[in-house]
This record gives C-alpha cells, structure tokens and sequence, in this order.
C-alpha cells in the first residue's frame, strides 16, 4: 500500500526499499521500478539523502526502527499497530516530543468514503451530545476454509491477531468521533487453536479472531465494538452513532442520518475523494487502501514543514489504541472493568 499511496502524493519521491529478505526486496524493487534496495536496516534510517522513513516492517521491530529513524533526525509513519503494548508506545511519545520531526500513525482507515462522510456529519453537529457507538466488524479470514495468513498473524507475541489490526481501527475511530477511552472491559477470545500453513505445516495459535469491547468515552458516551474474523461467508462493517441531536447510521452499503429536526433517517451521500494529484489508482482491490493512505499522507505533508496536521493520526493516537488493547486483554483474563486515566 505505502508505495502507490506516496507515489499518488505531490511532494513524496519513494527513493529506496528495505527488507529483512534479499530475494523479496530486489523482487520488489524491480516491480516498482526502484533499483536502491538493502536488508541492514539501522543503517538504512540512517542515510543522509533520506527524508522520511515509512515503516511497515513486523510489529516487533516497529519501537526500534522508529526510534533509530528519529534519532537519525527523519521523519517516520508507522503502520498500525504502533508497537506491542502501551508501554513501547508510550516511549515512542516521549522520544517524539524532543524532536520537532513530524510523525504519525497509518491509521489509514479514517479516510475511506463512508467514514469521512460520518466524520463530516459529526463535525457538522448531527449527534449533539454524543451517546452512544456500536461497530461491528465480521470476517472469513481465520475461519478454518479459508486459505491461511502469514505466521506471525497467529502469534500475539508477534503482533497478530485482529484486536491489534481491524479492531485498532475502530478504537481509533471512535475516540477521533468521540473522545478517549476512560474504561475498558472485554472478552477476547481464540476460536481456532490451530490452523494449516501454506507448506502443510502446523501452528498454535494463541491470537484473538474474535473480540467484543465495551468503551466508556472520556465525552461521557460509550461504545460497544464487536469483531470476529471466524464468520463463514461474511465481510463487512456496520456502524451506529446515536446522539441528543441525532443519529446516523451505515448498514455495510447505505449511509443514513437524521436530527430532532427530521421526520426520520435519510440517505446521505458518500462521495469518493480522489487525491489532488489525479493519479489514476485504478480498480484492483487494495485500490481503496492506497486512496485513503494517500488522502492520510495529503494531510500529514504539511507537518514536514512544521506546518499543524490536526485530523492525522499521531503516535499519540497509537498509544491511546495501545492502552485500550492491553486494557482489553487484561480485562478478558479476569480483570472486569479497567480504568483509563485522562492524559493531558
């Protein structure tokens, strides 16, 4: 996704790849037409002729690399989930807040259409007081027919699992919507214990696929945010936002919204946003993605130039998500409800 989206970006030049792996980076770069590839990471954040370093690496290197690129006075987008845990997050915060390089978190998500149409009805007043949120999320991904993920997707340790990837999301949409978490309680759960790899080999899986949350919101609101990956012949998201001035609703296909002042909910428009550039992204599936990446990296340009970019994501957003994910999965082994302290 990060190449086509840069690439779609006025401003941005991808000039060089890395990777842990030798044959899949040279294959990579000569897809893309970018010959300067390497595998030594630390000292490919550290090249003098590179601006911004875009990180999709394993989400057990995120903290290092990030860190390094920083220090190596970059700037850095992180792909979600920021780090492991709220603790590595939280460092990443600190380390931040010395520098005056611009960073952020690929929380691409906020930009697809029918979010940035709910976003514009939430700006626009349509919930008032905001209540109350549901959002749920289902999926075929891990149910035992469909063809297996990568390893590390299996391995919590390793950053998989779907409350690290769909479910960070959502968390980090409502609290944009909202307002932060202040109180978490879940139930997180391991449908499929072991799954067939794509050699024929066996591995244990100890990743959630499915998860129910409970928000309370700092906005005084809550929020239920369901997700499952197990759903045979499922795929898709639904979304309800209920407030003292209105509701708005988005069934998976049809976005619907209504105040005191209406009779009752009526359709309201999605409209696709293109990037400025008017590059072409194309009809293939992840072409979505990299529109709503691009639209991300539109907004965030102008914090490469100390200029603010208050609607992107920032690391601070991930270590709020980290903190409600560590609090969920406390909280499904036992611990019932688990406070969040405001952070200023």
């Amino acid at each position: 996704m990060h190449v086509p989206a840069y690439r779609a970006v006025q401003g941005f030049e991808v000039a060089a790849l890395c990777a842990r792996h030798p044959e899949s980076v040279q294959a990579a770069g000569a897809r893309l037409g970018i010959p300067d590839v390497g595998t030594d990471w630390r000292s490919f954040v550290a090249r003098d002729d590179l601006d911004l370093i875009s990180i999709a690496s394993p989400v057990t290197q995120h903290a290092d690399v990030c860190l390094a690129a920083l220090a190596a006075g970059k700037h850095v987008l992180c792909e979600k989930p920021l780090a492991l845990d709220a603790v590595e997050a939280h460092d990443l915060v600190q380390a931040e807040q010395e520098t005056d390089r611009a960073t952020a978190t690929c929380f691409e998500l906020r930009w697809l259409p029918h979010k940035l149409a709910i976003w514009d009805l939430v700006d626009a007043g349509t919930l008032g007081v905001p209540y109350f949120a549901r959002v749920c999320q289902s999926g075929a991904y891990w149910h035992p027919t469909h063809a297996a993920q990568s390893p590390w997707m299996y391995k919590r340790g390793e950053g998989g699992g779907y409350l690290m990837g769909q479910q960070s999301h959502e968390i980090d949409f409502v609290h944009t919507l909202l307002g932060e978490s202040v109180a978490v309680c879940a139930d997180v759960k391991t449908s499929v214990l072991q799954r067939e790899l794509r050699d024929g080999s066996q591995v244990d899986v100890d990743a959630d696929d499915t998860g129910n949350l409970l928000l309370r919101l700092a906005s005084g609101a809550s929020a239920v945010l369901s997700s499952s990956v197990v759903g045979l012949h499922t795929m898709g998201q639904t979304l309800e936002m209920f407030g003292a001035h209105g509701t708005i609703v988005y069934d998976g296909a049809a976005l619907r919204a209504g105040t005191v002042d209406d009779v009752q909910l009526t359709d309201r428009p999605v409209p696709v946003r293109e990037p400025k550039s008017g590059v072409d992204l194309g009809t293939r599936r992840s072409a979505g993605m990299v529109r709503a990446m691009s639209l991300l990296l539109e907004e965030w340009q102008p914090a490469l130039s100390g200029e603010p970019a208050p609607r992107v994501p920032s690391w601070r957003d991930g270590w709020m998500v980290a903190r409600v994910i560590d609090a969920a999965r406390a909280s499904s082994e036992g611990a019932g409800w688990i406070d969040l302290p405001l952070v200023q």
